[in-house]
Protein backbone atom coordinates (compact mmCIF):
# COMPACT_ATOMS: atom_id res chain seq x y z
CA UNK A 1 0.00 0.00 0.00
CA UNK A 2 1.50 3.31 -0.56
CA UNK A 3 1.80 5.78 2.12
CA UNK A 4 0.43 9.10 1.41
CA UNK A 5 1.61 12.66 3.58
CA UNK A 6 -0.66 13.47 5.62
CA UNK A 7 -1.47 17.36 6.14
CA UNK A 8 -4.33 19.73 7.11
CA UNK A 9 -2.86 22.33 4.53
CA UNK A 10 -5.88 22.47 2.10
CA UNK A 11 -5.40 22.02 -1.60
CA UNK A 12 -4.69 25.47 -3.70
CA UNK A 13 -3.92 27.62 -0.64
CA UNK A 14 -7.86 27.93 0.56
CA UNK A 15 -8.24 28.83 3.98
CA UNK A 16 -10.97 27.63 6.66
CA UNK A 17 -13.80 29.61 7.38
CA UNK A 18 -13.95 30.40 11.10
CA UNK A 19 -17.56 30.58 11.47
CA UNK A 20 -21.05 31.04 9.79
CA UNK A 21 -22.98 28.49 8.36
CA UNK A 22 -20.56 27.42 5.27
CA UNK A 23 -17.69 26.33 7.91
CA UNK A 24 -17.06 22.70 7.60
CA UNK A 25 -16.86 20.14 10.55
CA UNK A 26 -13.41 19.52 9.81
CA UNK A 27 -10.24 20.19 7.57
CA UNK A 28 -10.57 17.01 5.78
CA UNK A 29 -13.93 17.77 4.55
CA UNK A 30 -12.33 19.76 2.77
CA UNK A 31 -9.71 17.20 0.90
CA UNK A 32 -10.31 14.79 -1.30
CA UNK A 33 -11.71 11.78 0.36
CA UNK A 34 -8.96 9.68 -1.83
CA UNK A 35 -6.27 11.92 0.20
CA UNK A 36 -7.54 11.59 3.71
CA UNK A 37 -6.64 8.31 5.83
CA UNK A 38 -6.76 8.96 9.41
CA UNK A 39 -3.76 6.88 11.19
CA UNK A 40 -5.21 3.95 13.43
CA UNK A 41 -3.69 3.15 16.43
CA UNK A 42 -3.21 -0.88 15.57
CA UNK A 43 -1.23 -0.10 12.44
CA UNK A 44 1.33 1.52 14.73
CA UNK A 45 4.64 -0.63 15.13
CA UNK A 46 4.39 -2.20 18.86
CA UNK A 47 8.58 -1.02 19.33
CA UNK A 48 7.43 2.19 19.07
CA UNK A 49 4.88 2.36 21.96
CA UNK A 50 7.58 0.60 23.88
CA UNK A 51 9.63 3.54 23.06
CA UNK A 52 7.63 6.29 24.00
CA UNK A 53 7.08 4.28 27.50
CA UNK A 54 10.97 3.88 28.05
CA UNK A 55 11.14 7.59 27.42
CA UNK A 56 8.62 8.42 30.19
CA UNK A 57 10.51 6.69 32.53
CA UNK A 58 13.70 8.32 31.85
CA UNK A 59 11.89 11.93 31.85
CA UNK A 60 10.57 11.20 35.28
CA UNK A 61 14.50 9.92 36.44
CA UNK A 62 15.87 13.20 34.68
CA UNK A 63 12.75 15.21 36.80
CA UNK A 64 14.16 13.60 40.00
CA UNK A 65 17.89 14.79 38.98
CA UNK A 66 16.46 18.19 38.29
CA UNK A 67 15.15 18.12 41.71
CA UNK A 68 18.37 17.28 43.47
CA UNK A 69 19.76 20.06 41.53
CA UNK A 70 17.63 22.53 42.39
CA UNK A 71 18.18 21.61 45.97
CA UNK A 72 21.78 21.71 45.64
CA UNK A 73 21.58 25.25 44.30
CA UNK A 74 19.36 26.35 46.75
CA UNK A 75 22.01 25.62 49.87
CA UNK A 76 24.34 26.89 47.65
CA UNK A 77 22.54 30.51 47.60
CA UNK A 78 24.15 32.27 50.63
CA UNK A 79 21.74 35.57 51.15
CA UNK A 80 18.54 33.73 50.34
CA UNK A 81 16.71 37.00 51.57
CA UNK A 82 18.07 39.40 48.81
CA UNK A 83 17.91 36.34 45.85
CA UNK A 84 13.86 36.21 46.88
CA UNK A 85 13.68 39.77 46.63
CA UNK A 86 15.11 39.92 43.26
CA UNK A 87 13.38 36.88 42.16
CA UNK A 88 10.36 39.02 43.25
CA UNK A 89 10.91 41.67 41.51
CA UNK A 90 11.74 39.82 38.46
CA UNK A 91 8.22 38.68 38.60
CA UNK A 92 6.71 41.92 38.93
CA UNK A 93 8.84 44.04 36.33
CA UNK A 94 7.56 40.89 34.07
CA UNK A 95 3.93 41.18 34.98
CA UNK A 96 4.26 45.14 34.59
CA UNK A 97 5.62 44.75 31.23
CA UNK A 98 2.40 42.28 30.25
CA UNK A 99 0.60 45.20 31.15
CA UNK A 100 2.29 47.74 29.32
CA UNK A 101 2.54 45.67 26.16
CA UNK A 102 -1.31 45.14 26.16
CA UNK A 103 -1.74 48.60 27.05
CA UNK A 104 0.09 49.37 23.41
CA UNK A 105 -0.98 46.79 21.62
CA UNK A 106 -4.89 48.30 22.24
CA UNK A 107 -4.34 51.42 21.02
CA UNK A 108 -5.43 51.22 17.23
CA UNK A 109 -2.34 52.41 15.27
CA UNK A 110 0.25 52.01 17.21
CA UNK A 111 1.12 48.53 17.12
CA UNK A 112 1.34 48.85 13.27
CA UNK A 113 3.46 52.19 13.91
CA UNK A 114 5.88 50.70 16.45
CA UNK A 115 6.34 47.89 13.62
CA UNK A 116 7.28 50.07 10.86
CA UNK A 117 10.22 51.39 13.58
CA UNK A 118 11.41 48.11 14.19
CA UNK A 119 11.01 47.21 10.34
CA UNK A 120 13.07 50.99 9.78
CA UNK A 121 16.02 50.17 12.74
CA UNK A 122 16.59 46.64 11.68
CA UNK A 123 17.43 47.72 8.24
CA UNK A 124 19.32 50.60 9.31
CA UNK A 125 21.25 48.25 11.49
CA UNK A 126 21.83 45.79 8.71
CA UNK A 127 23.29 48.61 6.17
CA UNK A 128 25.42 50.13 9.59
CA UNK A 129 26.96 47.00 10.66
CA UNK A 130 26.55 43.81 8.59
CA UNK A 131 26.63 44.70 5.08
CA UNK A 132 30.36 45.76 5.01
CA UNK A 133 32.99 43.81 5.90
CA UNK A 134 34.66 46.78 7.83
CA UNK A 135 31.65 47.78 9.98
CA UNK A 136 31.12 43.93 10.84
CA UNK A 137 34.98 44.08 12.39
CA UNK A 138 33.97 47.12 13.83
CA UNK A 139 30.89 45.57 15.47
CA UNK A 140 32.65 42.31 16.44
CA UNK A 141 35.17 44.95 17.98
CA UNK A 142 33.09 46.99 19.91
CA UNK A 143 31.11 43.78 21.36
CA UNK A 144 34.72 42.31 22.76
CA UNK A 145 34.74 45.91 24.40
CA UNK A 146 31.20 45.73 26.09
CA UNK A 147 32.35 42.11 27.36
CA UNK A 148 35.33 43.13 28.40
CA UNK A 149 33.39 45.99 30.50
CA UNK A 150 30.89 43.69 31.98
CA UNK A 151 33.34 41.18 32.83
CA UNK A 152 35.40 43.92 34.61
CA UNK A 153 38.98 43.33 33.03
CA UNK A 154 39.14 46.60 30.89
Amino acid sequence: MATTAYSVALHGGARLPTAGAGAPRSPSALLPRRAFHPLRLQDAPRTSLLRVKAASEDTSASGDELIEDLKAKWEAVEDKPTFLLYGGGAVVALWLTTVVVGAINSVPLLPKLLELVGLGYTGWFVYRYLLFKESRKELASDIETLKKKIAGTE
